[in-house]
This record gives structure tokens, sequence and C-alpha cells, in this order.
């Protein structure tokens, strides 16, 4: 079933994360009541009287209930830090807003409108009451923008990364003013997604991922062009990093799949991270589950290395994978372990930071599947073939692993026809990577548990709506549950911390990253769903940067085109909300007065949403 190209020292191919297991995940206070190890089952809601209080009651309750936990060692952990909604732009529309990047010299943020083929521009002076400033028409240019990044160089330079008008065509960067007024553009790849100048604003950095066609027919080349920006955007001087076998090595599992394809034409760069010293560049190949290390000087690529697969039977690794494991059919919340099933992490976001001298990259692990008319790896377990030895009778069923979604490209250990093994998209966590793109820590399932304990509402539900308007819980498990989408990093009072935001589930999570050991700690949490569908990028803005003088992020809300602006503040500071013990817990701002955003329905009356534990 050739689709893993395998490289590097022997037994590469069969890292998984149970081989970076310990530690892998800490525990919080109230964090996690109950082990994935064991069957478990919850409803929506913990009783009928939790079913009615907000989400900072449930925390005081929950922590007031559970154990204390030991106090950390003086300088062990980083504090919990407030996650405050301050305001957002006026709605506009699916795909109306999903990139964003900020100038703090003129407080203004640009947007990618994908609806509208524009750059948007909003002041954000006033953070609570951001104000338009214009929307700039790209239709000229090409069919849309994909991404937009701002250099501090010359008075302002706004770089955005445009597509053809033909899929499989070469695209541009776009290249403006402040104020929206063209500068310039130059060529790069075939569809250029994401783009970011590196720290000292010398250099453009875009990955051009190259996608096929639908019928699969044409598959352009994946690169990332390095523009030199020094000497101005007219004469940027652009250099094209490839990725074909004799360019460079490939270490580990990467997937190499797609029909007929050579090495440079299935390598599909998605997202890029530039470490702080600006010498090297991590580039997220999210279909191929890998990443690329760039030296950005050389504009070559030094290896490209395989990330490996999450241990779905291990216990700190459970999933939710049906969306009709309650009563009759029905949804509910149902987080379990299984044996010779795995997550292939596809990270999609990434971003780097430095930690006591050490690079570290964490990623948001989504997930992606190609699936063309002419080549579709997807089908749900029901429909495969299975080895039944390793997976026993009634593993199929509906209310088991039958409607997950999976590869057909990995598995089929003998040849013979049925799967030995299953391997689902997306990891559904954030992972944390060593300067070599090695895994050395994982969420696990936290973000699922997470949202079963404190947000059960929002568990693994959509960012759009079903017929009858609602947002049913449970119908993205079978998929890719939550689909951890947006990430970056930032110091807080001299800590680095890292922030997911969930595109499906629409929370957004701040990661202490402080320790030595890579391990993340849940710091923080908001979900603006009300208000805010499908967050796709997210920003963060120093606090030196900030109007307010405070840390901000800028989430791109993609199904409701909106922008909204969050503040970080931390519990150091002494100005954090009484929520017993666990300030950074924010939970779902009050949604009154939005009935055309009302977010989840009532439990009561669901399916599965009334029973206990």
């Amino acid at each position: 079933m050739g689709c893993l190209a395998e490289g590097g020292p022997e037994g590469a191919d069969e890292v998984r994360l149970g081989d970076v297991r310990d530690p892998i995940r800490p525990r919080g206070p109230a964090m996690r009541a109950t082990s994935s190890s064991q069957r478990v089952r919850r409803a929506a809601v913990a009783s009928p009287v939790m079913r009615t209080l907000p989400l900072a009651t449930l925390l005081i309750l929950a922590a007031t209930a559970a154990p204390a936990a030991a106090a950390p060692a003086p300088g062990a952990a980083a504090p919990d830090v407030d996650l405050v909604p301050l305001g957002r732009t006026a709605e506009a529309g699916e795909a109306g807003a999903e990139i964003s990047a900020f100038d703090p010299r003129t407080d203004r943020a640009f947007v990618t409108n994908g609806a509208e083929n524009a750059l948007d521009i909003f002041d954000l002076s006033d953070p609570a009451s951001p104000e338009d400033v214009d929307s700039v028409d790209l239709s000229d240019f090409g069919s849309g923008a994909a991404s937009v990044d701002v250099s501090r160089r010359r008075g302002g330079i706004v770089a955005v990364a445009v597509q053809a008008d033909g899929k499989t065509d070469e695209g541009t960067v776009q290249f403006f003013d402040t104020d929206g007024d063209r500068i310039g553009s130059v060529p790069v790849g075939v569809g250029p997604d994401n783009l970011t100048f590196t720290n000292d604003d010398k250099t453009l950095l875009v990955a051009n991922e190259g996608e096929p066609n639908d019928a699969y027919s044409v598959d352009p080349e994946g690169t990332v062009s390095v523009i030199d920006m020094r000497r101005g955007v007219k004469n940027a001087e652009v250099r094209t990093a490839t990725l074909g076998e004799d360019d460079v090595e490939l270490e580990g599992p990467v997937r190499i799949f797609g029909p007929g394809a050579s090495q440079a034409q299935d390598l599909e760069p998605e997202y890029i991270a530039v470490a702080p010293d600006d010498e090297t560049a991590y580039v997220s190949l999210q279909e191929n589950n890998a990443i690329g290390i760039l030296d950005i000087d050389a504009a070559s690529f030094e290896v490209v290395k395989g990330l490996g697969f999450k241990d779905h039977s291990l216990s700190e690794n459970g999933l939710d994978p049906s969306d009709e494991d309650g009563p009759d059919g029905g949804p509910e919340i149902n987080i379990r372990t299984f044996d010779n099933l795995f997550g292939i992490y596809q990270p999609d976001s990434i971003a780097a930071f430095e930690q006591d001298g050490e690079v570290r990259i964490v990623t948001a692990n989504e997930g992606d599947a190609r699936d063309y008319d002419g080549f579709s790896e997807e089908e749900r377990v029901k429909d495969l073939e299975l080895d039944e030895e390793a997976f026993p009778g009634g593993l199929q069923d509906d209310d088991q692993l039958g409607r997950l979604t999976v590869t057909t490209t990995l598995g089929d250990t003998d040849d013979d026809g049925e799967y030995e093994e299953l391997y689902a998209f997306g990891g559904r966590s954030m992972g944390v990577l060593d300067a070599r793109a090695n895994v050395i820590a994982d969420t696990g399932d936290e973000l699922e548990q997470f949202t079963a304990e404190f947000d059960p509402d929002t568990f693994n539900t959509n960012h759009t709506p079903e017929d009858d308007g609602t947002f049913p819980i449970d119908n993205r498990s079978d998929n890719k549950g939550p689909e951890p989408e947006g990430i970056d990093t930032g110091e807080i009072d001299g800590s680095p911390y890292a922030f997911l935001s969930n595109e499906r589930q629409g929370g957004i999570f701040a990661y202490d990253v402080a320790a030595p050991s890579g391990t993340p700690r849940m710091a923080g949490y908001v979900n603006t769903r009300e208000e805010d569908l499908g967050p796709e990028g997210l920003l963060f803005v120093s606090a030196k940067d900030s109007p307010t003088r405070r840390p901000l992020l800028l989430s791109a809300n993609e199904v409701t085109g909106t922008l909204s602006i969050i503040e970080v503040r931390s519990d150091a500071e002494g100005d954090g909300s009484d929520q017993g013990g666990r300030p950074g817990f924010a939970g779902r701002p009050d949604h009154a007065g939005r009935p055309d955003f009302a977010g989840p329905p009532s439990p009561a009356g669901r399916p599965g949403g009334a029973r206990g534990r």
C-alpha cells in the first residue's frame, strides 16, 4: 500500500506518541475527572442543577469537589490567564474573515476576506469598538487572498498571498502600505497559502501548497518562496526552496501517496513558523504528516521530518469516534481508547518560540484528507474489511468505530485486503516539538476531556448550524473532533504561552509552555461561539504592541466573518475574576441580544442530553 516514504535511522517509521508519553500531559485541579482508560460516558451536562449554571460556577463547584492539588514548586509554572473578550467587527458572512495581521504603529488590523476577495482594514485603537477603515479589492490579482502579514520596514508593508484564478497556476504576493495603497507585487509558486515575515523583517517566506486539480490530472510541485526584502518591494528578490528527491531527504514516516505523484508534487507546504534567530523556518506539510526544516539563508530544506502517529490505545489518548453512540443512535459524549487505532497528527498552523535557549514548535493538530474526484483517501470504518484478530466483532457498529472517517492508504500492513490498523485524521490536540521536529509532548485527549467536563454544550459540535438552526453536540466526533486550527505563541510576564483555537468547537485555549520538558499546562479558556463561529486564524499581539498595553488575541472567524479581539490578563496582575481558584477559565460570555447566533441549544429534550453520568 506504498504510502509512507521512509528515511533516517532504522525503525524511524515506528515512531508513535507512545514513545514520548512520559510525561505527556499534566493534570490540574478538576481538569480531568475520569481516566479515558475506562469507558467514559458523559451526557451533555452533569446534572439538572449544574445545567443551569454558568461555566465559571461549574469550575468553582468542580474545584471545590476535587482534592486539592499540590502547589507547584516556585518557578515551575507560569500564572493562569484570563481570556477576556473586548469587541469584534461586524459580521461579514461566511469566509468574510480568515487570517489577520496587525500593525502596532497604526493600531490597524488587516483581514483577508474570502467572501469579497478583498483585504479589509480595521482600526483597533479602541478594541471594544473596532472601526472600518477600508476594503481593498483584490479581484484584479487573482481568485482570493490566502494570508496576510505586516512588516514594520519602510513605514509598514502589508504582504498578501493571492492565489491565481487557475488553481494550478502560479500565484503572487501583492504589497500594500498600511493605508491600502498598492506598492508592488512578486510572483511566487502555485497555491500560495501562508506567508510570514521573519522577525527582523528582512525576509518574507511563502508556503506554496501546490494542490492538484480536482481530477488529479495536474499536480504542481509544492515549494517555499524566500523573498529578500532588504532593498524594498521594487527590488525584492525571490528564490525558491524545492522539495524534490534531489533537494531534500525524508526522515521517518513521511506520507507520499498521491496517485503518480513525485516527492516534489506530493509534499504540500501549509504553514510557516520562523525560529527566533531568523536562521531556520519550520514548514508544516499537513497532508504528509511532516515538518520541513528550512535554512532561510540558503533557501533550501535541510530535512523533511515525519511526525509519526498517535496511539489511541493509550489511556491519555482517548477520543470520541462516533456521533451516534448515545441512546437510540443519538449523540452522547463518549471518550474511549481503542487498540490498533492511531491518529495522524497533520498539523495545520504552527508557531515557534524559545525557552531557556531551546527552540520549540507548537502545532495545531487539525488533520486533513485528500478528497478529490480523481482520488479520495477517506472511508468510514464500517465500509472497510478489517482483520478479525485486530478488531473483534462489533467494533464496526455505528456506536463504536463504524462511523469514524479514516484513511485507506495506511493500515493494511500485510497487503491482504484487510486492515490490521486504522489511521484517523488529526491528533485532536496541540503538540510540542523540539528544534529537530521531534514530538516531545502532546496534550493527548485534553481538548475533548476538558470540553466534556466544563463546556459540554459545545462538545465536538460544528461551526455551522443544522437545517433547524441548532448546533447539536457530538456531530463532529466521527470526523476530526474539535479540529484545532489556529495557534500562536507569546510571552506573558516573561513566560511563554501558546494559544490554540478549535475551528469547529470554537474554544480558545491558553497553555503555559514554560516547562523544560516541553509539557504544556492548560492555563486559560474562553469560547465566544455565540458571536463568533469558525475561528480560522489566531494572532497574538504583545503588550508593548497592544493599544490596551495588555496582550491581545485576534481571532479571525470564518463562518461569521468576524474578527474578535480578546485581552489576555495574567492572574499575577491580581485583577482576574474570582472563579474558584481557576481565574483563567472565562467560559462563554452572555449572548443576550444575539438571536441569530444563539449557540448550541439547551440540552433539555436533546437525545442523551439529560442523562446523568
